[in-house]
């Protein structure tokens, strides 16, 4: 049976984008911007996106568009005859699993808010009745559990259209309206009372702070971010190469993925620093941002449970695009290796991960002591996993294995790569792409890992 393909060029950029696009987007890039320089963070951030993200991507891609298969068979296609690198794409599956056991449940959290939003729960309450909504979902198992179920069971049925019917049609309704939503929020964000002096403090160059932190730390966390921002290194992305067509090289769809991605992350922090800059609110980062500083924000402002709902919105479509795509990539793995019907790898992977969603449902409630690595949850001791080893580690392998003889080889990555219309790589790139490429993965391995 000839593998199914993506119906546009804008569906495989919006879907691949729709990967990338996720919650770190949204409260990550935006404070550390804020914290390392402003300006001066976001170029070393643009530095190291053409410098690792880029071709990091590129290689990712072009294994799935060169072997029409998912990330086990992807290699075993390309790999020398008895090699052993598709081991790895046992180990990027393992990943995607252990991403979603703990992305369903977060991405769950942004369902429950634009209801609570949408339904007036934060109106009239003050800002400790603000926090007590957060604390209050965290403390009930029911409403976790019911909200990771609508996400896992929505997700697998979006892909059980299948590529171009559920995935790509979805995924373009939904990263069509992101894009609207962000726009809006952000020009209402703008607009507001004193919400310039926020955009100041977020993008223009700031070497006070630069120094405060230090010119190496604000280079790591900028590589660090280029880095994870695209979901590289556990075949999320390879999966995309395996439907797309031959018409573009894949250094061309690669800056653009990019850029839609760096877009979004850019519009973000137009949400969020105009708007606590104009309530004099502290923006920080991670889930205090999203759900105790924003509601509280919004609250503050007219009409905020109109912004609320749409800003609790925009982070589902961010969430939940991110769901499907990796969703995908467990299906046809399913299919690929072991011969399933999509029906049956439909039903088989979403059972297992309302299962396997669970622990992280529960950890912060019934199962509140289990710390799986000191001072960690298990939500977090699970993002530990795939963010400080699998990501990086396996970004590492696609990068040896599409450059190195032992592999699949320098020439046969490049010609699959400038493969169509569109920006091709140097062959004289070759030494940087054999050597230093791996050089700075590692520093941002070892960086994860100290």
């Amino acid at each position: 049976m000839e593998r199914e393909k993506f119906g546009s060029r804008l569906g495989f950029i919006l879907v691949s984008a729709g990967c990338a696009i996720g919650i770190g987007n949204v409260w990550k890039f935006p404070y550390l911007c804020g914290q390392y320089g402003g300006g001066i963070f976001v170029l070393f951030y643009f530095l190291f996106l053409i410098l690792m993200g880029i071709p990091v991507m590129a290689m990712e891609l072009a294994v799935g568009r060169a072997s029409r298969q998912s990330a086990v068979k992807g290699y075993q296609a390309l790999e020398p005859a008895g090699s052993k690198w598709h081991i790895h794409g046992w180990f990027a599956i393992a990943g995607c699993y252990l991403l979603m056991m703990y992305y369903t449940v977060v991405s769950g959290w942004m369902l429950s808010y634009f209801f609570k939003f949408l339904t007036g729960v934060f109106s009239g309450i003050g800002p400790e009745g603000a926090d007590a909504v957060f604390g209050n979902m965290l403390a009930s198992p029911l409403e976790l559990i019911g909200f990771m179920a609508v996400t896992v069971v929505l997700g697998f049925l979006v892909c059980s259209l299948g590529i171009q019917k559920g995935l790509e049609r979805i995924s373009t309704y939904m990263m069509s309206a992101l894009l609207v939503l962000i726009l809006v929020l952000a020009v209402h964000s703008l607009l507001l009372p004193g919400g310039m002096e926020g955009v100041k403090f977020y993008l223009l160059p700031d070497i006070g702070r630069v120094r405060e932190t230090g010119l190496g730390n604000v280079i790591a966390a900028a590589m660090n971010q280029s880095f994870f921002t695209l979901s590289l290194g556990i075949a999320a992305m390879e999966i995309f190469g395996s439907y797309m067509s031959d018409k573009f090289t894949l250094g061309g769809e690669s800056i653009r993925i990019a850029a839609l991605d760096t877009f979004v992350a850019l519009l973000s922090g137009m949400i969020i620093f105009p708007a606590c800059f104009s309530y004099g609110v502290q923006p920080d980062a991670g889930p205090a941002l999203i759900f105790l500083t924003l509601p509280r924000v919004f609250m503050n402002m007219p009409g905020g449970t109109i912004w609320g709902t749409l800003f609790f919105l925009f982070m589902s479509f961010a969430s939940f695009s991110t769901v499907i795509s990796v969703f995908e990539n467990l299906i046809s793995t399913s299919v690929d290796n072991f011969g399933w019907s999509r029906k049956k790898a439909v039903m088989i992977n979403c059972v297992f991960l309302l299962i396997a969603s669970l622990p992280c449902a529960l950890g912060y409630n019934l199962w509140s002591g289990v710390h799986p690595f000191p001072g960690k949850d298990i939500l977090d001791s699970e993002d530990y996993i795939v963010s400080n080893f699998l990501l990086p580690l396996g970004s590492l392998v696609y990068v040896l294995f599409c450059t190195w003889k032992s592999g699949w080889g320098f020439e046969g990555w490049l010609k699959e790569c400038n493969k169509g219309e569109g920006m091709k790589f140097s062959a004289k790139l070759k030494p940087y792409l054999q050597f230093v490429l791996p050089l700075l993965i590692l520093a941002v391995f070892i960086q994860g890992l100290l």
